[in-house]
């Protein structure tokens, strides 16, 4: 069953945006972005010191939070690092300002 006339076709910012939002869907991966970006370098202790949380499931969180890009990680058993990911912070600070502030208010006419 087609649900559409034809198919849906999504930029590059819009689906970025998406994932974006996603990952910051959970309190837990705000939690640990608010960590992060409180770190003047990249984060190397044990988050669950941090978190009372299990360590699998900190791991879970932290794979959103770098499959959305907004972190990057570096594994190096037995130590692993993560920050920040700058760049990408400052897209995701570009495109949720635009898509709630000049992106929408010229077209809401409510």
């Amino acid at each position: 069953m087609q649900r559409t006339l034809s198919d849906v076709t999504y930029s590059d910012d819009e689906q970025a945006l998406a994932g974006m939002a996603k990952a910051l869907s959970h309190p837990v991966r705000v939690k640990i972005l608010r960590l992060l970006a409180g770190e003047s370098c990249c984060f190397t202790g044990e988050l669950t010191e941090v978190i009372p949380m299990a360590q699998s499931t900190i791991s879970q969180h932290l794979k959103a939070l770098l499959d959305s890009g907004l972190i990057q990680g570096e594994i190096d058993p037995p130590k692993v690092k993560y920050c920040i990911n700058r760049q990408n912070w400052e897209r995701a600070e570009r495109l949720f300002g635009f898509f709630f502030s000049e992106g929408c208010k010229e077209r809401c006419n409510c």
